[in-house]
């Protein structure tokens, strides 16, 4: 049996998300970078969908265990597992040699962990299956170069078009001229419109290529991790401990 740890490694840089199913009203707000999420039972009252570009369901740590919340921020699977991932693709099951397992692949189902067993659940949080490494397919990897990339100049980091980067010096003008303590470009699914991490005067906050404040810069830390891409939100901290997620208007949940 693989461990979750194990697990993750295959499925960060393999995950594909089918977006399909809702139609957003024109009262939701879409931001550049983010993609329509897929739609769950959309039947269940309890999956509000206040805005179209961040998931139904959010996991959400409580004393130490993850479960998910609605948009609302309402319990929907209590906290129960020591590892939560967001409802997403897993290409190993949907590759899996095991025809049965393959619809557990889909994004109608999250990874979780507990008791250091590996489960996928459904919406309800139901385990609908626990992984055997029997069952794991192999991914259809393709490596996609990100546009924008970090340039440092002495002490301080811009942006660039690494389309434009020549040689060993900086032989173009920068999207974002030097001038903070640390950048990301965080991996997500428009590579025209990135979300970076930053840090200015010792705290962390995200930015846009316009170098506009999409999460003010007020955070202790932001995970460098791939909640961006698989939930179009960011992790953070306020004093370095305790994580929760905040969607792209900074609000948390």
């Amino acid at each position: 049996m693989k461990n979750i740890y194990q697990l993750l490694a295959a499925l960060l840089f393999s995950m594909a998300f089918s977006q399909s199913s809702h139609v957003v009203s024109t009262s939701e707000t879409q931001f550049p970078g983010t993609t329509q999420f897929a739609r769950m039972n959309p039947n269940r009252p309890d999956l509000i969908s206040l805005y179209g570009d961040i998931p139904l369901l959010i996991p959400k740590k409580q004393n130490g265990k993850v479960g998910y919340v609605n948009q609302k921020g309402q319990v929907i699977i209590p906290a129960e597992f020591y590892i939560g991932m967001f409802f997403s693709e897993d290409c190993n099951l949907l590759n899996s040699p095991n025809e049965k397992v393959r619809k557990y692949g889909t994004n109608e189902y999250a990874t979780v962990e507990k008791a250091q067993i590996s489960y996928r659940i459904d919406v309800f949080g139901k385990k609908v299956y626990q992984y055997k490494d029997s069952d794991l397919g192999k991914c259809k990897n393709t490596y996609v170069k990100q546009r924008y990339g970090v340039y440092k100049d002495k002490y301080l980091f811009g942006l660039g078009d690494n389309n434009l980067y020549k040689n060993s010096k900086v032989t173009f003008k920068f999207q974002i001229v030097p001038q903070y303590e640390m950048l990301y470009v965080l991996e997500g699914n428009d590579l025209d419109q990135p979300m970076v991490v930053a840090i200015a005067n010792n705290k962390f906050g995200v930015i846009n290529k316009e170098n506009k404040i999409m999460i003010p810069f007020e955070y202790e830390d932001i995970k460098l991790n791939f909640s961006w891409k698989l939930g179009g939100m960011f992790e953070v901290s306020k004093d370095g401990k305790n994580y929760y997620y905040v969607d792209i208007r900074n609000k948390k949940y």
